[in-house]
């Protein structure tokens, strides 16, 4: 009889950690399904509203404007304080309305995702970077969201914490958070509005007298240079720019896992002008900078500097 009683439960116990294993299993498939419906809805939902950005000791307050008809998707974000611009993006071109009025730079095919559409179109594949995992239920702008955590799996990103909409799935706050639980970065809407469609008028594109620079992202360049950048990372842009301030041309090449993103440049160094040299940073924005060969190699974005030094160091002339 006592066999009987000890092996019953252990039936009952290993029963019992199946179920939790599967009870965890669920959660985490619930949690991707809450990530694959918050990118989904950022592209297909009509939505505006008023949102800020909070990285370092800088705030800026921008407004949003997306509109979807089915067969076009038009997004349209202002910056509501300090110098005057803002950026149109429809389907997969972004212009640029700078601030003197009288430029435009036109990125084509480009991978330029504002807040809140910037999740990858296939955002499961997060989860092989990221621990995704489901938090509570918290109000942001007057609406219940479901709070999505993703825990980096390596030392080269950060933790994202995202507040989704409870009906629609849009994201309406984000949170970058490094290892010691600082707060890098984030946006919030102070209001939005969901499922009405914006004027058609309000995303008119003004470009008459205006001079307009076409920058092509999606055109491989000729690069004389081989960047290893960490894993999960991939190339998504490269171009080569002229940037204020400059007197020859910059090539810039963007570096992203589909949430983080970092940047790098490179560019010949100016014996006239002072460069920059190791880490620094601007904000929430990480900089590492080296010599190489003549040249200036630059890294920053918001990712830890271990990501900013590992991608600034593995430049070689090819």
């Amino acid at each position: 009889m006592r066999r009987y009683r000890v092996a019953r439960q252990a039936v009952l116990a290993a029963g019992f950690a199946g179920l939790m294993l599967l009870s965890g299993l669920a959660r985490a498939n619930s949690a991707l399904e809450w990530l694959q419906r918050a990118a989904s809805a950022a592209k297909e939902q009509n939505y505006s509203g008023i949102y800020v950005y909070h990285h370092g000791d800088e705030v800026e307050v921008l407004r949003v404007l997306h509109r979807n008809d089915g067969r076009r998707e038009q997004e349209k974000t202002e910056v509501m304080d300090g110098t005057q611009r803002h950026f149109l993006r429809v389907n997969s071109d972004v212009y640029c309305h700078l601030a003197d009025g009288k430029q435009v730079r036109l990125e084509r095919n480009a991978s330029r995702r504002f807040f809140p559409a910037f999740l990858p179109a296939r955002a499961a594949g997060l989860a092989e970077l990221y621990e995704v995992k489901l938090g509570g239920v918290e109000r942001v702008a007057g609406r219940p969201c479901q709070v999505v955590m993703l825990e980096p799996r390596d030392g080269y990103r950060h933790a994202f914490q995202l507040w989704l909409d409870s009906r629609t799935g849009l994201p309406l706050k984000s949170r970058i958070v490094n290892s010691d639980g600082e707060v890098v970065s984030m946006f919030v809407f102070s209001e939005v509005q969901i499922g009405r469609p914006p004027d058609a008028s309000l995303f008119r594109n003004e470009l008459a007298g205006k001079q307009v620079q076409q920058v092509s992202l999606g055109q491989r360049i000729d690069l004389p240079w081989s960047v290893t950048p960490p894993p999960g990372f991939e190339r998504v842009q490269e171009a080569v720019r002229t940037l204020p301030g400059r007197n020859t041309p910059v090539t810039h090449l963007v570096f992203s896992d589909g949430l983080s993103v970092l940047s790098m440049f490179i560019e010949p160094a100016d014996p006239g002008v002072p460069s920059l040299q190791g880490l620094s940073a601007e904000g929430a924005i990480g900089v590492y900078a080296r010599a190489l060969d003549g040249h200036t190699i630059t890294t920053v974005g918001e990712v830890p500097n271990l990501a900013l030094i590992e991608t600034g160091n593995s430049v070689r002339r090819k």
